[in-house]
């Protein structure tokens, strides 16, 4: 389908762009017409100056019209009233005896995820009425709980527990899925020892040294389905999803996610931040561990899915690191007979890569090449079968509507080119009529890509919501019409390193 942009406001830092093509579909009362929906920027506020990490994830509270900002760099959950969004009002803060790391509102109770001062020690949800702020409740979870979420129908809160190492990778705690039976008032938290690589499979990572499965497993973030049967849960530095039974409180599945190879047609990327060329597409020899940050879950056409942000990411601790540069490692002469092309600067020689997989025969050369991240989307089948992935799409689309911003690396355009692009981040989705939209935020390059993924097999490019003061998006928040103050549906962007919260209005 032809895309047209129609507006491009680049009034040095804000625009929106939409498509001509109609991509609404029927449905009497419920038909909208996706294409003419717009998307402005009605708000906006700084949560804190100087240093970054004052606004990092948001949960968004209908009963009050109050906002709930992680931040960690004070240690509280940051409040804001955004009854009129264009003049949101700060709050009394609640203040926290640990570091905050997500949060999630559900029917007048908030739940925060709290890492212990010992990161490595078991850290605890703590849930809060929202209307007085006054603690209501402390679950004891597992190490570094990174995301919480709650069930939709209410009964369960669902804390991925991330387990990182410490610095020089002597203390490597178990990494766990911790499910809290609120009516019950109970806590199960899940590990991971029953299963194994082998048994896994499909490029599913375990390499940490001398770690077991159930240490190096990291779990990230979590989606729960719409029956709040069963809560999703990436496993980022493993390339891999758990799938949680919440009501027998059990690991039913974890799954590999494979490998994007980039020498395949619409695969392509940008290699290099050294080679004078923005947006220099091309076909290589690699092969890119999805790795999913954020994940959500949705339902299409009556059927489940769920969908992944790629952002990628590497272990760089002082007692171990994977990293390296293709320049810097022995590529197999057999395998890349044109090693010391592909080594250039200009080509393969700046990516970063993993050093834990790629020598297959153990010779100490490397006979393929693993890049973290697939700098893009993936739409997936509730059991991790690839339903379809963006390819090259972010890429392409932002190098089209703001080069200047392609790749960029504290405003230089390509400088991320050489690592994971523009590091897709968060992803959410939101129902307009019979259309589902999918936002997706870009850590690196910034603001929000939207598309119509009503046809899971065929998404189509909708708008970007972007402003340049508004750097690295970490967290996504959508409103129905039903619960905003407003009247009318918006999106929430925490954005981690400029401190500030947007609101974007959909009409």
């Amino acid at each position: 389908m032809k895309k047209t942009l129609l507006a491009l406001f680049v009034g040095g830092t804000l625009f929106t762009s939409c498509i001509k093509d109609h991509i609404g579909h029927g449905g009497g009362n419920d038909d909208v017409d996706v294409s003419t929906l717009t998307f402005a920027k009605i708000g906006g506020f700084s949560n804190g100056t100087g240093e970054e990490g004052f606004a990092e994830i948001s949960a968004f509270d209908p009963k009050t019209n109050k906002l709930f900002i992680v931040n960690p760099v004070q240690s509280e959950v940051s409040v804001w009233d955004i009854s009129s969004p264009s003049s949101s009002v700060k709050l009394s803060s609640i203040s926290l005896a640990g570091t905050p790391n997500s949060v999630a509102v559900l029917d007048g109770l908030l739940a925060v995820a709290v890492e212990n001062a010992n990161k490595q020690m078991n850290g605890t949800v703590q849930t809060y009425d929202t209307e007085t702020q006054a603690l209501v409740n402390t679950y004891n979870v597992g190490a570094l709980p990174d995301m919480v979420a709650f069930s939709p129908d209410g009964k369960y809160i669902i804390s991925a527990n991330e387990g990182e190492p410490n610095a020089d990778y002597s203390v490597d705690p178990e990494g766990s899925i911790s499910v809290v039976d609120v009516q019950k008032n109970e806590v199960n938290t899940l590990f991971f020892t029953s299963y194994s690589a082998a048994s896994i499979g499909n490029d599913f990572r375990v390499f940490g040294p001398s770690a077991s499965i159930a240490q190096d497993v990291e779990p990230e973030y979590v989606a729960v389905s719409d029956d709040s049967k069963f809560a999703y849960v990436t496993l980022q530095e493993n390339n891999g999803i758990a799938v949680v039974d919440l009501k027998n409180k059990a690991i039913a599945n974890v799954f590999g996610l494979g490998v994007k190879d980039y020498s395949f047609g619409e695969n392509k990327m940008d290699a290099s931040n050294k080679d004078d060329v923005v947006g220099n597409f091309q076909n290589w020899p690699v092969f890119g561990f999805y790795m999913p940050d954020a994940i959500t879950f949705t339902k299409l056409d009556g059927m489940d899915y769920i969908i992944t942000a790629n952002e990628g990411d590497s272990r760089d601790y002082d007692g171990y690191s994977e990293e390296e540069r293709v320049e810097d490692v022995i590529l197999d002469p057999t395998a890349f007979p044109n090693a010391a092309d592909l080594q250039m600067e200009e080509n393969l020689g700046r990516l970063k890569i993993t050093t834990a997989n790629g020598d297959i025969d153990g010779d100490g050369d490397f006979d393929k090449i693993y890049a973290y991240g697939g700098r893009s989307f993936t739409i997936w089948s509730t059991s991790g079968t690839l339903v379809y992935d963006s390819a090259d799409e972010i890429g392409r689309r932002t190098l089209e509507l703001n080069p200047s911003y392609f790749n960029a690396d504290e405003g230089e355009a390509d400088g991320r080119s050489d690592d994971k692009g523009a590091e897709p981040e968060a992803v959410t989705t939101l129902k307009v009529g019979n259309s589902t939209l999918l936002f997706v935020g870009l850590e690196r390059t910034g603001g929000v890509l939207v598309y119509d993924i009503t046809n899971p097999n065929s998404p189509e490019y909708v708008n970007w919501l972007f402003d340049a003061s508004d750097i690295a998006p970490e967290g996504l928040v959508t409103i129905s019409e039903e619960n905003s103050p407003t009247g009318n549906a918006l999106v929430i962007v925490t954005n981690e390193v400029s401190n500030t919260v947007a609101i974007y209005e959909i009409k």
